[in-house]
């Protein structure tokens, strides 16, 4: 079966972290494919929001 995780976060570090947590539980050859996609918000003059996500699609059992 095909299955995603899905990682969504403010700072680039905290994805990098959560993500390598994840893949450190997957079989090396189970991983198909990481989407990866950065997103900017201009709140108002002065603030930006980002967003740096990404998908992992992999194979389960």
């Amino acid at each position: 079966m095909i299955q995603v995780k899905l990682f969504d976060y403010e700072h680039e570090q905290d994805l990098e972290i959560e993500m390598n947590q994840f893949l450190k539980r997957l079989d090396e050859e189970k991983i198909v494919d990481i989407k990866y996609n950065i997103a900017i918000i201009q709140e108002d003059e002065d603030e930006q929001i980002y967003c740096f996500s990404a998908m992992v699609i992999y194979r389960s059992n």
